[in-house]
């Protein structure tokens, strides 16, 4: 076996994980199937942040797809000036701060359903899940508070890369997860003491 025989059999088919750089790249030069591989890496982190920014589990592949489908139309554009995962999850966040513009006008047409006026948190017993009524208390959070909370507390990204993500400064970021976690604070603050039991 010649050297430019083995050199081809110790070529990967599928790149290291850390290289989407290398997968758009092929993808611009027109491999088009690679797409799917950065998909399958990028899909559930995707998901997540959906379920969490919206609190709805309804909405989230639908969401997804559209993210997805706009990463494919403007991936030919990717610049690589930032990490891929920044571009993709400011895509994810303008997705979902769109579905919760839409919602939020074709709530002016509905009537008040039962749903909507429960309280964010119902009384504590046993049976009750925290993680339930902390998520709903998010949920009631405005977006610009709520978005960078949901990045920086519970799917742990840094400030520099919430603050890409939303194109806005460090300290823009900073004030709205103080202002979100002190608002947070006073939802929950009638039932403090069942929460810390």
């Amino acid at each position: 076996m010649d050297y430019e025989q083995k050199e081809n059999m110790e070529q990967p088919k599928i790149l290291s994980l850390d290289d989407d750089f290398s997968l758009i790249k092929r993808f611009i030069d027109g491999d088009e199937t690679i797409f799917s591989e950065l998909v399958k890496r990028h899909k559930e982190k995707v998901r997540n942040i959906i379920y969490l920014t919206l609190s709805n589990t309804d909405s989230v592949d639908d969401i997804a797809q559209e993210v997805f489908i706009t990463v494919y139309r403007h991936l030919n554009n990717f610049r690589f000036e930032s990490q891929f995962t920044t571009w993709l999850y400011r895509i994810t966040i303008n997705k979902c701060k769109d579905h919760l513009r839409k919602k939020s006008i074709r709530k002016i047409f509905l009537p008040l359903t039962a749903e909507e006026s429960e309280p964010v948190f119902e009384s504590i017993n046993e049976d009750t899940d925290i993680k339930h009524i902390v998520r709903n208390a998010i949920a009631t959070l405005p977006d610009k508070l709520r978005i960078p909370l949901v990045l920086k507390d519970l799917e742990g990204f840094s400030y520099q890369e919430i603050a890409d993500t939303m194109d806005c400064e460090i300290g823009t970021v900073k004030s709205r997860i103080f202002r979100a976690r002190e608002a947070l604070k006073n939802i929950l603050k009638p039932i403090e003491k069942e929460l810390m039991l």
